[in-house]
């Protein structure tokens, strides 16, 4: 009988907390946060089952109301201006929320592992070139940031777990954040002089496949998280940072991504083609549109075995296939960085130039600024001419270009499959002219093909070309270098 009271208390008592549980917002919807501008944009958040919500906001002249769903969900729409004034809302149920000091602009979410989660100050011992400066100039109330801190979770959940929420610009909260994310930020702000807001999420190591939902990651591969627990290493196991890191901003309405991954999935560039242009899709599905997809390739570094050739160790392998998932993913862009990498760490300090080159990317592709040249040349096709090879690049109008007229770390080999050192030169401004004495009947071109290399070739626009073979060779198959 006592029982029977205890289960009757507890149960009037839960409804009496669910009908008067307040109306709550995700994290990501908040005080100083940026909206994308002159668009619509979307909140969400919950209440009871059923309940009436009435939206007041500063730049609207009519509130707008809705109710919650069956389950205590609701979401509304939102269409924002150019205005550069801070704005408030104020949503209004059984309780009341009021969010200020709110600014239009363009909104974008970064993403990746390490190099994309370095700060601004640097990792210890491993510095961010700029770094300081940048601190010291941090302070900007029209750039606003937000960081999801590392969580993982075998589900997807509706809000993040940790956090720190908006927040307008300042040495303290800049020298903790994305070195990529912030410049980015701050040369995006300075030449479109609007607010601008980005959302970090991101941790170093870690898979692709954890950044995949489990319904698309399961057409690949199968996906079990069973004996996962709290010392699963999160970044390397699949979907789990999707559901904790990427599902609880859905759908926050965003102008782009930007991307910096690649290293942990170096010895499977195949698969990562795959995988890669799957996940950009899957991420556009869910936040309900097209959104401009620009990332970075990982730079050279000598990593373990760094005389492999013929050998997935090679990262020339998956900086390839980085390159070819910028011709499968549309509305894309890749930044090139031959001439950025450090040969003892696999941080390089260069992250500004990084955000730069993906900042080219934007200006030039989404927002349309004229006389912008964002692309590096890229190997487009071959013609043997007796003892030589002349190769022809797309994105070379402007033509070649070599410190020098030095091209260092290009190889040619025959039928045999060996690759010996070749001497290169500019032919007509924009093709290439390789050969060596030691291949009378060459067949194909490889250049920078190896782990630490430091490019050599660049277009006019002195963004460098990537690391390329015009061979097709297996990975099982006998190539080789000469000794």
């Amino acid at each position: 009988m006592l029982k029977k009271i205890t289960f009757t208390l507890l149960f009037y008592i839960s409804i009496i907390c669910i009908s008067n549980a307040e109306i709550t917002l995700p994290a990501i919807i908040s005080s100083n946060m940026v909206l994308q501008r002159n668009t619509e944009v979307t909140l969400w958040g919950w209440a009871d089952p059923k309940e009436k919500i009435t939206i007041q906001t500063s730049w609207l002249r009519d509130a707008i109301k809705t109710q919650a769903d069956k389950e205590g969900h609701w979401r509304i729409e939102l269409t924002t201006t150019n205005s550069k004034a801070a704005q408030s809302i104020r949503i209004t149920a059984k309780n009341e929320l009021y969010l200020e000091n709110i600014l239009f602009g363009e909104v974008w979410l970064c993403s990746g592992q390490s190099n994309m989660q370095q700060p601004v100050k640097g990792y210890s011992a491993q510095p961010t070139y700029g770094g300081l400066e940048a601190i010291v100039n941090a302070r900007n109330p029209n750039i606003r940031l937000f960081n999801v801190k590392k969580h993982g979770s075998t589900t997807p959940l509706e809000n993040v777990k940790s956090y720190e929420s908006w927040a307008e610009a300042s040495p303290v909260l800049v020298s903790k954040f994305s070195a990529v994310g912030y410049f980015f930020a701050s040369k995006l702000q300075q030449v479109l002089d609007v607010p601008v807001g980005i959302i970090h999420t991101s941790w170093g190591g870690s898979f692709v496949e954890a950044w995949m939902s489990e319904e698309v990651l399961s057409e690949f591969q199968r996906v079990d998280l069973s004996g996962t627990n709290e010392d699963t290493k999160m970044n390397k196991t699949q979907t789990m940072l999707f559901n904790a890191m990427i599902n609880p901003l859905i759908p926050y309405t965003l102008k782009g991504f930007l991307w910096y991954q690649g290293e942990a999935n170096r010895f499977k560039p195949n698969e990562y083609k795959e995988l890669f242009p799957a996940m950009v899709k899957d991420w556009r599905v869910r936040w309900g549109g097209n959104m401009p997809f620009y990332f970075a390739q990982i730079a050279p570094y000598m990593y373990t075995g760094n005389d492999v050739y013929q050998d997935v160790q090679n990262t020339a392998f998956i900086r390839e296939a980085q390159l070819e998932c910028a011709d499968l993913i549309p509305n894309s862009g890749i930044a090139i960085t031959m001439d950025l990498g450090d040969s003892i760490w696999i941080h390089p300090p260069k992250k500004k130039e990084v955000a730069d080159r993906l900042l080219y990317q934007a200006l030039a592709k989404t927002y349309g600024l004229g006389g912008i040249n964002p692309d590096a040349p890229r190997y487009d096709s071959m013609e043997i001419r007796e003892d030589k090879i002349q190769l022809h690049f797309k994105h070379a109008e402007n033509g070649l270009y070599a410190y020098e007229g030095e091209i260092r770390n290009i190889e040619i080999a025959g039928e045999d499959k060996v690759f010996y050192p070749a001497q290169a030169k500019i032919e007509k401004r924009q093709k290439l002219l390789v050969w060596s004495e030691e291949v009378k009947k060459p067949v194909a071109v490889r250049y920078a093909w190896q782990n630490w290399v430091d490019g050599s070739l660049y277009g006019t626009n002195m963004l460098p070309v990537s690391s390329f073979r015009t061979d097709d060779w297996e990975l099982d198959q006998e190539v080789k270098r000469s000794k």
